[in-house]
């Protein structure tokens, strides 16, 4: 019993290594590989992993790694501008996605509130698929990387915002939850800066040249943050990005950017397994059907929305259309949405299964998208590889 983990451990690597060099081998996403895998192996596969839920709160760290990451790279001054610029496209694009899903659920006669609860949930992008397919290069330095960290941010805390109210708290009175929320993360972002500025950089500038005092500090400076803001009602995610941010003003924060990076793909890996474990095929072949076409109607769809609001803002045409076709997936909050909604009597579990079921297709042929079109680090085509 002891060495279970250890034995779900050895198969999830080996067959992602495995079923990825066979797809490399034919020039496709690894990402879909571990996907797969993750059906393979799980219940509705082969069985081999009868239980998930550890498996996803162990792949949860590489999300929380991939946002203090981001964070480490970005200047508050930047950031605000960067909202700024991205708050109304955001906000419009998001209720225009609810409104289509909405319409979408109404037609398969779901009632009007789970109708709702779908659009709701199908609103978002992906933070993780998103940005896991953006080089480095580009996030960190150029404006398209820049316009989707403040959109998908953004998205996120209004998703933090849905979950909480669908949990129970404060439903009655959204707008004071919304204000309560907002006041705990500036709280947040405050004692995490002084918290720097007191702590973090005397100690850093101290002992930069023992680099694994700098790794284990800022790691747990990182998971620090993610748990202030669990504790306090956020996210794990906000907190860690938050957390990055605090600390990117110290000399060593690329540094420690880079020896970071194996540590999160690693625990993505897990996460895009997980994923793929969820999958349960086992439902009405009718809201099958549906969850299908919707998963691949939505994507260009999105897409074309997208590339409306990004080019009314200001963006030029080319950085519109990579921009749009980067976020043309739904979100892993979806997800997340899904299990509070069920939780709390919102949803039938079938319906809850096709909205996950329409999210993942979306994860395939967003993916396959941008790493057919766009530079990616993990496109097979030379031209595109990107890090």
């Amino acid at each position: 019993m002891e060495l279970e983990i250890l034995f779900e451990l050895a198969v999830i690597i080996v067959g992602a290594a495995v079923l990825g060099t066979l797809f490399l081998f034919l020039r496709q996403p690894i990402v879909i590989a571990y996907i797969a895998i993750g059906f393979a192996l799980g219940p509705g596969g082969l069985d081999l992993i009868k239980e998930t839920t550890h498996l996803e709160q162990i792949a949860h760290v590489g999300v929380i790694l991939l946002l203090f990451l981001i964070g480490l790279n970005l200047q508050p001054q930047k950031l605000i501008a960067i909202f700024k610029k991205t708050a109304l496209s955001t906000m419009s694009t998001s209720l225009l996605f609810a409104l289509v899903a909405t319409a979408f659920s109404l037609l398969l006669q779901f009632s009007l509130s789970a109708s709702l609860l779908v659009g709701a949930a199908m609103m978002f992008s992906s933070t993780v698929v998103g940005l896991k397919l953006v080089p480095t290069t580009t996030l960190h330095h150029k404006r398209t990387g820049e316009v989707m960290t403040g959109v998908l941010l953004l998205q996120d805390l209004m998703a933090i915002l849905l979950i909480l109210l669908l949990s129970g708290g404060g439903s009655e009175h959204p707008i004071f939850e919304f204000g309560l929320l907002l006041l705990k993360f500036i709280l947040l972002a405050t004692a995490l800066f002084l918290g720097v500025r007191g702590i973090m950089l005397p100690l850093l500038t101290r002992f930069d040249v023992v680099q694994e005092y700098t790794f284990v500090a800022t790691l747990g400076w990182c998971l620090l943050g993610a748990e202030a803001a669990y504790l306090l009602g956020l996210s794990y995610e906000i907190g860690a990005f938050t957390a990055g941010i605090s600390i990117a003003s110290s000399p060593v924060a690329r540094a420690i950017a880079e020896h970071l990076k194996p540590l999160r793909e690693f625990f993505l890996i897990l996460f895009f397994f997980a994923i793929g474990a969820r999958l349960n095929l086992q439902i009405d072949p009718i809201l099958l059907t549906a969850a299908v076409i919707f998963g691949i109607l939505l994507v260009p769809l999105k897409a074309i929305i997208f590339r409306k609001a990004f080019e009314w803002s200001g963006e030029k045409p080319s950085a519109s259309k990579e921009l749009s076709v980067r976020l043309s997936q739904s979100s892993e909050f979806s997800l997340l949405v899904v299990i509070a909604a069920t939780n709390g009597g919102w949803l039938h579990e079938q319906q809850g299964m096709m909205i996950q079921i329409a999210t993942l297709i979306t994860f395939i042929f967003s993916t396959y998208w941008t790493v057919l079109c766009y530079p990616t680090p993990i496109s097979a085509s030379h031209n595109l590889l990107q890090d």
